[in-house]
């Protein structure tokens, strides 16, 4: 059995879930960013990148990039990887929502009882993320086809995202 959406509330969509990734993005990058400026240390990397974007070879470009953002070292790792599922799951299990999903009133719920998920389903729901994006993205693609606006995360951890008028945690 699945949740009945409530008279006030709707599946989030696509793109209102795309607003709300990005201003989760624009409030991590304020946040983390000098952070990360001061441990990283690599004044080459926009000059090589300059360099591999007017060679045209992408190959270059890819690796370039991808030297950039590889961690070099065990803070680095906390910065880029640990920090940033502690502080998402954290938001998921107390307030149903990352600050992003708060601006656009949207919050994310139990698939069956539309309660608030578990910290499991949290855990779980971030992991997911991964089969989401090496699905060359089509897991948060799917968003916009699917009946019930579940990404391929949602569906492996059980959750929808609802819009609503009023954010609670449930």
């Amino acid at each position: 059995m699945s949740y009945e959406l409530k008279v006030s509330e709707r599946y989030a969509g696509f793109w209102i879930r795309v607003v709300a990734f990005i201003v989760d993005s624009v409030l991590v990058s304020i946040v983390m960013g000098p952070i990360a400026a001061s441990l990283y240390q690599k004044p080459h990397v926009a000059g090589d990148l300059m360099v591999a974007a007017q060679s045209g070879d992408l190959r270059d470009l890819a690796l370039v990039v991808l030297a950039a953002v590889q961690p070099s070292g065990v803070g680095e790792f906390l910065l880029n990887v640990v920090l940033p599922a502690v502080a998402v799951v954290a938001f998921w299990i107390y307030r149903s929502a990352t600050p992003g999903k708060m601006a656009t009133s949207t919050r994310i719920v139990d698939a069956e009882s539309g309660e608030a998920p578990s910290t499991k389903q949290c855990i779980v729901r971030y992991l997911a993320y991964y089969a989401s994006i090496f699905g060359l993205l089509l897991g948060f693609l799917w968003i916009a086809f699917d009946r019930r606006k579940q990404g391929w995360h949602d569906k492996i951890a059980g959750t929808i995202v609802i819009y609503t008028s009023q954010i609670s945690k449930a």
